[in-house]
């Protein structure tokens, strides 16, 4: 009996998932746990495991889709059962064939000349792994994408991708076919061999690229066009929406490190003799946020059209830099835990937000009820941090510089300063409060004291 494959739902907040690429064709035999598509949510990426056996009747979808959760994908099942019945698409009567769906009938024709059909036995081999084929790593073209340009001597070099991370994938060359993007045999040997591309339209019959149409790549224009990744895009839309529904102000203060960068130091020595875990200046001023929210919940809070929400717990928010852009994980009840156990958790949110496996419900913005984001280890000397909405307030931590001070008794030197920039919302927050629970921030500190 024929089965739907729906895209899951990753939590209650994410409504749609990109589909980044399927591992098994249409028609090839499916084993139960084999790994059929691997898909993504605006921060976290999965693989999705087939959970029965059986042949791949249909695809719904391609890479690169952005696809509803909990919408059919594919149908598993037996050779020859109808799928029409699970198709997503309205108006659809039975199922399209991939090809169908994505050429015209005269590309079907020329596919259908330079392709062999698929026999009812696939292949046994799982489609490989993205892969980029130019030296220089500039042109990012899936194998069979590759395979189909190879046969119909399409200079691939020069088209935008239209696959995850502007990866080439099938489609683009079946449109760069269907537009008359062509060489000659002698000009696609130019272009394998030295890399050279194509500087204008082709000059040759029916507007093929001649060896004449070649330029150099070093003479090609100085930039590339990169298409934005889902990530980069709601990271885009979120913090241009802060900026445009909330009144951010930004206050910088500074507070004296001695104290701090002592107790660091006490702790790396504690650590090589395997007597505490490595816990971080960034762990310390967190742990010093926590209890200056605690003496002042209007900045433990999110702001409402007509309403504040204001937090009995801290659910303590954190900027993690990773390679799929950056995010803010929470950790639920901080101020519940102690220094060495909010340092655990911060370390164990991170790692799985660099791995991509982090659940994405600790990863909305709103989990939080505060973010600290720190740029000190990038050397940063001050900046104003993005409130995360809805929360009310977000602390930025920068660089420890060391600075002229009075140390007593007519003596001045030089005291590091680690530097603090509190961002909040005017709506929710006054000035002077909000100074004043800079104030306290710094004086925590100041003062931080540990029994470690």
């Amino acid at each position: 009996m024929a089965t739907p494959i729906m895209m899951p739902k990753q939590g209650q907040s994410v409504e749609t998932c990109i589909l980044t690429e399927w591992h098994k064709e249409k028609g090839e035999h499916v084993k139960e746990g084999d790994i059929l598509f691997t898909y993504e949510t605006d921060k976290a990426s999965f693989d999705y495991e087939a959970e029965e056996e059986g042949i791949l009747l249909e695809k719904f979808y391609q890479d690169g889709d952005e696809v509803p959760v909990l919408t059919n994908i594919a149908v598993l099942g037996e050779e020859g059962e109808p799928v029409g019945e699970f198709s997503p698409h309205e108006g659809v009567e039975g199922a399209k064939p991939e090809a169908e769906e994505k050429a015209p009938a005269e590309e079907k024709q020329e596919k259908h000349i330079e392709e062999p059909k698929r026999e009812t036995t696939p292949e046994p081999e799982a489609a490989p792994e993205p892969e980029t084929t130019r030296p220089e790593g500039k042109t990012a073209i899936s194998p069979r994408a590759k395979k189909m340009a190879e046969q119909n001597r399409v200079l691939y070099q020069n088209l935008k991708g239209s696959g995850p991370y502007g990866r080439i994938i099938e489609r683009d060359i079946r449109q760069a076919i269907q537009e008359g993007q062509k060489a000659t045999s002698l000009a696609y040997q130019k272009a394998e061999e030295s890399g050279a591309v194509a500087s204008k339209e082709g000059t040759g019959i029916g507007g093929r690229v001649t060896d004449k149409d070649l330029t150099d790549r070093v003479y090609r224009e100085d930039y590339e066009v990169r298409k934005l990744t889902n990530v980069r895009k709601l990271i885009a839309s979120s913090m241009h929406a802060s900026l445009q529904n909330s009144a951010q102000l930004t206050h910088h203060t500074s507070a004296d490190a001695r104290n701090i960068l002592q107790l660091r130091k006490t702790i790396k020595a504690k650590k090589e003799e395997g007597l505490t875990p490595n816990i971080t200046l960034n762990d310390m001023v967190c742990y010093a946020v926590i209890r200056a929210l605690k003496k002042h919940p209007d900045a433990n809070a999110h702001f409402g059209e007509d309403h504040i929400k204001a937090f009995n717990k801290v659910h303590l928010g954190f900027a993690v830099d990773t390679d799929r852009g950056l995010m803010v994980p929470v950790v639920r009840n901080a101020d519940d835990l102690t220094l060495e156990g909010l340092s655990n958790q911060m370390k164990a949110l991170s790692d799985r937000c660099k791995q991509g496996d982090i659940d994405p419900e600790l990863i909305a913005s709103e989990a939080g009820s505060f973010t600290v984001s720190n740029l000190g280890a990038y050397g940063v000397e001050m900046f104003t941090p993005v409130l995360n909405l809805p929360q009310v307030g977000i602390l930025g931590v920068n660089t420890i510089i060391n600075r002229p001070a009075d140390l007593g008794n007519g003596a001045f030197g030089f005291i590091p300063y680690i530097g603090l920039s509190l961002t909040y919302d005017h709506r929710a927050i006054d000035g002077g409060p909000a100074s004043l629970f800079l104030k306290t921030i710094k004086e925590e500190i100041e003062t931080f004291e540990t029994n470690i």
